[in-house]
């Protein structure tokens, strides 16, 4: 029993002592450790500031993911690659406002949904016009999917969609370039050919510096009703948006609203769909999958100067062997056992590969903060995440262990005598 209680202490008395001497070895040959660790250096600093500027980019597309909504649900027709309806014309492959009567009740996993259309056409204001603006057909619903509410005014009601009325909401971008009163309400707009009466103005597009090239670029929006857009465009091409109770139901919903449509559209069983549904949640996934993969292979291809730089530490380590032969001797020589060298060299290349990564650790901290400061870039939240500082310095330990192993076997295996004559 004593023997079990004296064996760890004693090992960890060897064990301190060896980082003792490595640590007094290190200090007396300082420049060579510095140019020895420095593979290691440049590779730990490697690795972390690229860990770090991905771990940044993932967390940025988040972001601009969760303000996005990751709830929401797209639903639009198109072609199958297979089937009768391969080569349908596209009167066959469009959605028909009829279709979704009844999916709230039939899909209970979806809270709202909204068809949107959309085309480009002309505005004017008095004496000012726009070329070019995004009108855009939707329903009530759309301002709770898109979690964009009326700021000024009012939504469109159900009267404005039954009776297809010529309202409208504008956004204040256009309503600011085309100089109109702060509140617009009552103002009449040309959309095309048609005169619309301003409702209301909708809520800005939220800012999202990674999804959709950094911005919202000059969208001016104007909203009608959809009932209003379907008439006066002839019955146009039409997707839906839809939001589940919560991102968790969201393959849920995708499924009740896979069954609904096919039974809508009159698909038979084994024909392919239609349509495609796409859930952002699934692409939230997907994205976090490829990112951790493509970190993982970043990491990795770094990761070989660090390889290079345990190449670095064997070299020395032998050096080292080869000028302290006569101290190795001299140890034997009073009863060190080969194990006890094995551990003191070993140890040895262990401190200087960990000294290397904590210097590592440090230049990789200012390569991150340099890269948060790149203008532009869009790599503000980078940051070194907990697992890659452990990930360093547990694989700098393993890269003393393997490439120490052999300078330290060969110190354990010498003779005392021939190490003590040795000149």
């Amino acid at each position: 029993m004593r023997w079990l209680l004296s064996f760890p202490l004693a090992f960890i008395g060897l064990i301190a002592q060896s980082v003792a001497l490595a640590m007094s070895q290190i200090w007396a040959n300082k420049v060579r450790s510095i140019l020895t660790t420095l593979g290691i250096i440049i590779g730990v600093a490697s690795v972390t500031a690229v860990v770090a500027a991905l771990s940044g980019l993932k967390a940025k597309v988040m972001s601009d993911i969760e303000t996005f909504g990751t709830n929401r649900i797209f639903i639009w027709p198109r072609w199958p690659d297979s089937g009768p309806k391969k080569n349908a014309s596209w009167r066959v492959i469009r959605f028909l406002p009829e279709q979704f009567e009844g999916l709230l009740d039939e899909c209970p996993s979806v809270k709202a949904f909204t068809r949107v259309a959309g085309t480009n056409e002309s505005v004017r204001y008095a004496e000012k016009a726009l070329e070019s603006a995004q009108v855009v057909g939707i329903e009530p619903a759309w301002h709770e999917i898109e979690s964009r509410p009326v700021i000024w005014g009012r939504p469109f009601s159900a009267v404005d969609m039954l009776q297809r009325r010529a309202v409208c909401l504008v956004d204040p971008m256009l309503r600011d370039k085309l100089g109109m009163d702060r509140d617009p309400v009552g103002s009449f707009l040309t959309i095309g050919y048609r005169t619309f009466r301003v409702v209301g103005v909708v809520e800005p597009r939220p800012s999202m510096s990674m999804i959709g090239g950094g911005g919202r670029g000059e969208d001016y929006e104007v909203f009608i009703p959809f009932q209003t857009f379907y008439q006066i465009r002839g019955e146009p091409w039409f997707q839906v948006m839809a939001a589940s109770r919560s991102p968790k139901v969201s393959d849920e919903a995708k499924a009740e609203i896979t069954f609904f449509l096919r039974r809508t559209r009159n698909l038979k069983p084994g024909e392919p769909d239609t349509f495609r549904v796409l859930t952002v949640e699934s692409e939230v996934r997907t994205f976090l999958t490829i990112a951790g993969r493509f970190t993982i292979v970043a990491a990795g291809v770094v990761g070989i100067s660090l390889l290079v730089g345990g190449i670095g530490i064997m070299n020395i380590m032998l050096v080292s062997v080869s000028e302290r032969t006569r101290e190795i001797g001299l140890r034997k020589a009073v009863g060190a056992t080969n194990a006890a060298i094995l551990t003191q060299f070993l140890v040895e290349a262990v401190v200087l590969c960990c000294v290397g990564g904590l210097f590592g650790l440090g230049l990789g901290q200012v390569l991150t903060t340099a890269i948060a400061r790149i203008p532009a870039a869009n790599l503000d939240q980078a940051y070194i995440p907990a697992w890659a500082v452990l990930m360093s310095f547990g694989f700098s330990a393993l890269v003393g262990i393997f490439f120490g192993m052999f300078p330290a076997a060969k110190a354990a295996r010498l003779d005392p005598i021939e190490a003590l004559r040795h000149e």
